[in-house]
């Protein structure tokens, strides 16, 4: 490939990677952004594929369990919204409050460890839990079951 291809390729990426940026920061609430570019340095060598992801919510979110953890990883949504947890995996996974194991951190006490934002058992296959946030702040989460799987809910 010549020269004057990669740099066209080049400013197609950058241009492609601002764009995603300007609209997951344009307030365009209850969608998804996803702009995935490949450009190819050689026929023979090195792909890169570059993936931009914004999630904002107006009325709640979902979130698929899977063996790779939890996605999306982060989601903002307003106080009163409810965020429902699919497992999507072929084993239990159980949704709660960080920290593990004590599950307290977000402020509303009741559940069955720490936290009302507590599934309080493992999620079966293709089974769901939902949680409405009424607290504003940024709540982060754990897979009790894989404590290293973790995300974030922030509450406006």
């Amino acid at each position: 490939m010549n020269k004057q291809v990669t740099w066209v390729l080049a400013i197609v990426v950058v241009a492609l990677i601002g764009l995603s940026v300007y609209y997951s920061q344009s307030g365009n609430q209850g969608y998804t952004y996803t702009t995935t570019t490949t450009t190819q340095t050689s026929a023979l060598t090195t792909t890169t594929t570059t993936t931009t992801t914004s999630t904002t919510s107006t009325g709640g979110a979902t979130i698929e369990i899977t063996a790779s953890g939890f996605s999306p990883k982060a989601v903002t949504v307003k106080s009163g919204d409810t965020v429902t947890w699919i497992n999507k995996d072929s084993v239990a996974h159980w949704t709660a409050s960080a920290v593990h194991p004590t599950h307290a951190v977000y402020p509303e006490p009741g559940g069955c460890i720490g936290s009302k934002f507590d599934a309080c058992r493992g999620l079966a296959p293709g089974e769901s839990w939902s949680f409405t946030f009424t607290k504003i702040g940024s709540w982060i989460y754990h897979d009790h079951l894989f404590p290293s799987n973790t995300g974030t809910i922030v509450v406006q």
